[in-house]
Formats: structure tokens, sequence, C-alpha cells
């Protein structure tokens, strides 16, 4: 918890970075709001509106009185939205710069595969 954002989002977003690196597989459960809030020093109300907010968008599903669930094809729902979200804060923003700066899309391509050898 480390940024503007409200809490609440961080703590959906560190679930959802589990489910798609795989640490929280589909079918599997997350960590309860008590778990969260113990161990990032939480509200717990704020670790539930976290956990909510994964629910309303069909992410992590409830089964009543066991817990919280990674729902099934909640990984690849999670990565074409980071795609998504991605290709509009980045790659966007990276071709309009580049266009101002007069580079090329063959400039750009070979820049990215320089970038990309390097890491």
């Amino acid at each position: 918890m480390d940024d503007n954002r409200p809490i609440f989002v961080q703590i959906a977003e560190l679930i959802e970075n589990d489910i798609i690196d795989g640490t929280v597989p589909e079918e599997t459960q997350v960590p309860s709001t008590n778990q969260f809030a113990a161990f990032y020093s939480i509200n717990p109300a704020t670790a539930a509106k976290g956990v909510n907010l994964l629910v309303e968008q069909g992410i992590l599903y409830k089964k009543r009185g066991i817990g919280m669930f990674v729902a099934a094809g909640a990984r690849s729902e999670l990565t074409n939205k980071r795609k998504q979200q991605f290709y509009e804060q980045y790659v966007v923003a990276m071709i309009r710069e580049a266009a101002k700066l007069g580079i090329t899309t063959e400039q750009l391509s070979e820049m990215i595969r320089k970038g990309d050898e390097n890491r």
C-alpha cells in the first residue's frame, strides 16, 4: 500500500496480480478479508471492499460459509483486461510521442527489439 489510489483498489489489484501470475489458480480460495486486513494493517471493511470489487466483476465468487474463490476463466479475463489497459496507457502514448519526434514505425520497432534484448 504505497500510492495515491484507494487502498481497496490496491487490494483488488494485488489479488488480480496473484491470479494473473498463477500464484492463486482458478477455483482456489483467496485469503479472507481478515487475513488481508491483518497482513496489510488495514481495516477489515477496506479489505472487504477490495474483495467485493472483484466479486462484482465476476473474478471472485463466494462459497457460503467457506470463503471467496477465484472464478473459472478469471485469469484469461484479467489478462485481456490488462492487455487493453497496457495498450491504452502505454502503446498509444508511445506512438503519439514517436510521431511528434518523427520516429518511423520501423525505428520504433527496432527500439522495442533492442529494449527486449536488454531485459
